[in-house]
């Protein structure tokens, strides 16, 4: 029993460990950019805050020169429709001169041959940048553009885009470095994917310097320096995206977000394929507390063929994929799936922040009130799209935001899960 607990305790804080997402503190320095006849002063920590700086400005000015459409979305992104084979995937030194690749044939199936059934909803993912019948044309991929006042927000230009390093030891407690979990996972196993249907909502977020997000993650790896994860779902983080909308993104990292790996299209690495859906572009509609409930359905796979790591929209249309070659242990496949929330806590004011997750209403609350994620699944060696079985579910601080789960014949395996954050049980 004793070994079985320790066990599970180190499990746990793995867990914790892999969902580490935090700001970095801001040392401010003084250089200056001249443009339209103005000096702005920018905040960079050395010369080579400055030469990323310019290094991502000059991606976006290849991005804009090579665009056949620019798109004004009514929130104010500016959306560059980029021919697909210029976009900033092929920027990255294993893809440099390749083109996207063709759709595979197989897709995941139902185990025992039947096809993916396709929900109602899981076909239509509106975004607001679509609002008016845009899209880009075939043979382009939208491009969020990158503004120079997403980079002064940043609180490290050098590492724009990127979650914070992972710290190598196992046994630390995410939770001191301000960041709230509530999760299901399967692990011990081989998994070819994942998939789960999630109700996206608008979640407050108390500060920029914090953020709600909703995932699922494949991971793969020891949860040291080699860890490898890809990962998609909506987050609202007003730092990176400038406002308090839920987004659309992904991400992935191939050594625990060291150096590789990023959120959206950020760095080089994934690539689009699909024309009408932006990473990084807002979600719209949300869902309605006592109201109309709107989910997202979520598939990644791995193409048993080529071994590239594919997103799609539920049964629905492909997005793009992750290379296979960007990974080391996730060139084979996952040991370890994840569904859940994450929130940064910086304690404004020494209390608890009021950054809700999920709809920032507790579990117990149930459908049409506290956020979900249903039809839990993992794809098998042969292709199968299965129940994730024996899942486990874990809490941080069940006071703040907590997490329930149960069965049954409409949404399979499923939970509830978050909470509203600092209140008389979370002070």
């Amino acid at each position: 029993m004793a070994s079985r607990c320790s066990s599970s305790r180190q499990i746990i804080a793995a867990l914790q460990l892999l969902l580490l997402a935090s700001s970095c503190s801001v040392v401010v320095a003084s250089a200056k950019h001249r443009g339209n006849g103005t000096r702005t002063k920018l905040p960079f920590h050395a010369k080579d805050e400055l030469l990323r700086y310019k290094t991502i400005m000059a991606q976006v000015a290849r991005m804009k020169k090579a665009s056949v459409k620019t798109i004004q979305s009514p929130d104010g992104d500016v959306i560059d429709c980029v021919p697909a084979h210029l976009q900033p995937a092929f920027d990255h030194p294993k893809l440099r001169g390749q083109k996207p690749e063709d759709e595979p044939e197989e897709r995941p199936k139902v185990a025992g041959g039947a096809a993916a059934k396709q929900d109602e909803e899981e076909a239509v993912f509106p975004q607001a940048w679509t609002d008016g019948g845009e899209s880009c044309p075939p043979g382009a991929v939208p491009v969020r553009r990158t503004t120079k006042r997403d980079l002064l927000r940043s609180s490290s230009v050098q590492r724009f885009g990127m979650k914070p390093r992972a710290a190598g030891n196992v046994r630390r407690d995410s939770t001191s470095d301000g960041h709230e979990h509530a999760v299901g996972y399967v692990t011990g196993d081989q998994f070819y994917g994942a998939k789960a249907s999630l109700n996206v909502w608008s979640a407050g977020v108390a500060s920029p310097a914090e953020f709600s997000l909703s995932q699922i993650w494949v991971i793969s790896g020891s949860f040291g320096n080699d860890l490898n994860t890809i990962e998609a779902g909506w987050q609202v983080s007003p730092q990176l995206y400038g406002d308090n909308s839920p987004r659309f993104f992904t991400y992935w990292t191939t050594d625990a977000y060291q150096a590789t790996g990023c959120y959206n299209l950020h760095c080089s690495g994934f690539v689009q394929t699909n024309s009408r859906i932006a990473i990084g572009a807002a979600i719209s509609p949300t869902s309605v507390y006592n109201g109309r409930q709107f989910d997202i359905s979520l598939l990644i796979w791995k193409d048993p063929r080529r071994g590239h790591w594919w997103l799609q929209l539920g049964s629905g249309p492909l997005v793009g994929y992750w290379p296979s070659s960007l990974f080391s242990h996730l060139g084979g496949h996952a040991n370890m799936v994840q569904f859940g929330g994450e929130v940064v806590n910086t304690r404004p004011s020494g209390s608890h922040t009021p950054t809700q997750m999920g709809s920032g209403h507790f579990p117990r609350e149930g459908f049409n009130r506290a956020a979900y994620f249903r039809n839990l699944q993992v794809v098998d060696w042969d292709n199968n799209l299965i129940p994730a079985a024996a899942l486990r579910l874990v809490a941080d601080h069940p006071s703040c935001y907590d997490i329930q789960g149960g069965y049954n014949r409409a949404w399979g395996n499923y939970f509830y899960y978050g909470g509203p954050g600092r209140n008389v049980r979370c002070p």
